[in-house]
């Protein structure tokens, strides 16, 4: 990730290009909480369903720049782990993920995030725990 200082650098960067191509935007940023937007539309399984691994991009996306903020500009996050649990298909319209920080140390910082439909409710529900470590030297 990029140097994470504010709500405008992360959304010029965005997802990077798996993000942008999913159409994710980032609502709202600060390292305790992350809000961000996808469409359903183009980011379907076969059956026109949004696909899970979608959301769990979102998540990913999402809790990797709260742990990048929370890093600071001197260091880095790298993921470590992330798993989901689908509760329901959404068919159209947009998802949003809401990543809330469950524990952020000098070392390991983990994010619980929910992504709903435009209805409020629950689509998946995600685990990202992210490495924070120093930036290598001339990185």
């Amino acid at each position: 990730m990029s140097d994470a200082t504010d709500l405008e650098t992360i959304r010029a960067v965005g997802g990077g290009a798996l993000g942008k191509r999913m159409g994710i935007e980032i609502i709202e940023a600060s390292p305790e909480r992350l809000v961000g937007t996808m469409p359903v539309e183009g980011n379907t399984q076969p059956y026109g369903l949004l696909h899970g691994g979608a959301s769990v991009v979102l998540a990913e996306t999402l809790g990797s720049w709260g742990a990048a903020m929370l890093a600071g500009p001197e260091r880095v996050a790298v993921g470590l782990d992330i798993n989901a649990t689908h509760h329901r298909a959404a068919r159209a319209g947009v998802v949003t993920g809401t990543a809330t920080l469950l524990s952020g140390g000098r070392s390991v910082a983990s994010y619980e995030v929910a992504v709903t439909d435009e209805d409020g409710q629950r689509v998946c529900t995600a685990r990202i725990t992210c490495l924070l470590r120093d930036r290598a030297p001339g990185a």
